[in-house]
């Protein structure tokens, strides 16, 4: 997510959370040195958060490699069992759910938004759930909306519900025919939740307590929507810019502003667990997963290296990544991007 563009210019945290789940665990050394190398880079670059942590996972070890300070006016590196807030990584967990639902033939990835949720706007109805999970809808992006802004601008800690969310972008109509090309669109996840809760009766919360916190036993993972300080300890997230102080900014937004577009709060060891499990089919099948590989071409927002794609079924995991990783949109403090490296069976998750 990004917040207006009226409020703050660059959201940066005092995380990088790098998680590769193929390395084995060692001091920093050979395959290690580069990775700590990067860390200790983002750290010291113009403008980069003020800490940085890795978490890398193989054969049942894990090595933890950190840099600069979780906190600036504390000397204390950044560890993985510290709490922070994951952004739009969060759309995964959405993925999770849907999949598990569609697996037990709760939902199909065909049903539309007019079957599911009738009372959302006529112009939306054709929309598929396939569609919202891809970034392939076209429905409008409410973090670039006028009320978003004034929101964030008046009452910025005030609970938001996920229907005001959508009344911030209920007027306009598709941005493109559904299906005619990828654009990221925070909307989408949101809508993809409310249509989770209708077919199972279940809060969005409960369904990920149920089917994701609870069978990949992320015991540090929480959905706190009405809170906004995070659980102690925690990495703080700042605005970092370069010649200037950084400025906390872990407590300036309500996370249900985010809701299950980048509303979950984790840790780097609890992270790297959810994705290990999402990558050995712990959430759903094997037909689900041929689904969510069919990759639709597109470019991410903000840019990044490589040739990026919005993955059918919204993990959201681009790949082909040549060199690099994809970005994922901000929430105040946050920076998050992730990436699927075609040449060993890893996931790279960056948290900045």
């Amino acid at each position: 997510m990004t917040l207006p563009s009226c409020r703050i210019p660059l959201l940066m945290a005092a995380t990088a959370l790098l998680l590769l789940p193929s390395l084995a665990e060692a001091a920093p050394t050979a395959p290690y040195k580069a990775v700590q190398r990067g860390l200790q880079g983002l750290v010291a670059a113009p403008g980069g958060p003020p800490g940085a942590v890795a978490t890398i996972h193989r054969r049942g070890r894990t090595t933890v490699l950190s840099a600069g300070r979780s906190d600036v006016r504390r000397p204390r590196r950044p560890r993985a069992t510290d709490h922070m807030r994951i952004a739009s990584v969060a759309k995964a967990f959405s993925g999770a759910v849907v999949l598990n639902l569609v697996r037990k033939r709760r939902l199909r990835l065909g049903d539309t938004i007019g079957q599911r949720l009738p009372n959302l706007p006529p112009a939306w109805h054709p929309v598929t759930t396939r569609q919202l999970l891809n970034h392939t809808s076209g429905l409008p992006d409410y973090t670039l909306s006028a009320g978003f802004a004034e929101h964030a601008r008046t009452n910025p800690h005030g609970l938001v519900h996920p229907s005001m969310i959508l009344d911030w972008v209920s007027a306009e109509g598709l941005v493109f025919p559904p299906g005619s090309r990828y654009q990221y669109s925070n909307t989408d996840n949101i809508v993809v939740a409310l249509i989770a809760e209708g077919v199972s009766r279940d809060t969005y919360g409960d369904l990920l307590a149920k089917l994701v916190f609870e069978p990949a036993k992320l015991t540090e993972t929480s959905f706190p929507t009405g809170r906004i300080s995070l659980p102690r300890p925690f990495i703080h997230g700042y605005v970092t810019e370069p010649g200037q102080a950084p400025e906390d900014v872990t407590t300036l937004l309500s996370p249900s502003g985010a809701w299950a577009s980048g509303g979950i709060v984790s840790t780097p060891l609890d992270l790297a667990r959810f994705i290990r499990a999402y990558l050995r089919g712990k959430f759903f099948g094997a037909a689900q997963k041929r689904q969510q590989r069919r990759f639709v071409p597109g470019a991410s927002s903000p840019p990044g290296p490589g040739t990026n794609a919005g993955g059918a079924c919204a993990v959201p995991l681009p790949q082909p990544l040549r060199d690099g990783l994809r970005p994922y949109r901000q929430l105040p403090g946050v920076r998050s991007v992730g990436g699927r490296d075609r040449r060993r069976p890893a996931l790279r998750h960056h948290h900045a």
